[in-house]
C-alpha cells in the first residue's frame, strides 16, 4: 500500500528516538491515516534536506503561488463560480415550481393550499443551499503543520514499507509450500 508524501507534525506523550539522530523526541511526522509515521527532532524539520513545510498559510495556496495566480484572479474565478451556482439553483427552483403547478392543477387543490406550500418551500430552500459570501466566514485553519519529506527519505520510507509488506506476504504463503525432502538421493 503506497501513501502520499504529505506528513503532519504532531506531538506525542512519550519520547522515542529520532529517525535521524536517535535522540529522544516527542515530535512525530505522520501521514493522514497514520499509515506511516516517524519520530523526528524539531531541528531536522527546519532542515530543507530532510523535510519542507507545505502550505504555510493553511489554505493550500502554496501550489497556487507556484502556478503564478494572483489573489484577484482567484477571487474572480470564485465569483464566477458562485454566479453559476446561483443560476443553476434558480433554474432548478423554476423547474420544481412548474412541476408543482402541473401536479396541483391535476389534483385540483385550492389556492390557499398552494400558497402555503410555496411559502414553506421558499423558507426551506432559501438559506441551506446558498453558499456563504467570501467575507462572512473563513474556513478554520488546520491545526497541524504539514511537511513533505525529501525524495530520498521518502523513497527509504516506501522501501521500508514494501519490505514489511513482502515479509508479511512471505509468512502467509510459507506454510503452503512443500517441505524440504528428507530422503537421500537415489
Amino acid at each position: 500500500m503506497s501513501f502520499t508524501n504529505l506528513y503532519y507534525k504532531r506531538a506525542t506523550g512519550t519520547a522515542k528516538p529520532c529517525y535521524i539522530c536517535f535522540k529522544p523526541t516527542t515530535t512525530v511526522l505522520a501521514t493522514i491515516n497514520t499509515v506511516d509515521f516517524l519520530y523526528t527532532c524539531d531541528t531536522h524539520l527546519s532542515d530543507r534536506g530532510f523535510a519542507s513545510p507545505v502550505g504555510e498559510d493553511g489554505d493550500g495556496a502554496g501550489g497556487v503561488k507556484k502556478i503564478g495566480l494572483s489573489a484577484e484572479e482567484i477571487s474572480k474565478v470564485k465569483e464566477e463560480w458562485e454566479e453559476r451556482q446561483k443560476k443553476k439553483a434558480e433554474k432548478e427552483k423554476a423547474k420544481e415550481e412548474e412541476k408543482e403547478k402541473e401536479k396541483d392543477n391535476k389534483e385540483g387543490e385550492s389556492k390557499e393550499d398552494k400558497e402555503v406550500k410555496s411559502k414553506n418551500k421558499e423558507k426551506s430552500t432559501a438559506l441551506p443551499g446558498s453558499l456563504p459570501s467570501p467575507g462572512t466566514a473563513t474556513p478554520p485553519k488546520p491545526t497541524h503543520e504539514r511537511y513533505t519529506l525529501h525524495r530520498d527519505f521518502f523513497a527509504m520510507r516506501l522501501a521500508e514499507h514494501r519490505k514489511r509488506r513482502q515479509a508479511a506476504e512471505a509468512k502467509e504463503i510459507a506454510p503452503r509450500f512443500p517441505g524440504v525432502p528428507k530422503g537421500g538421493v537415489v
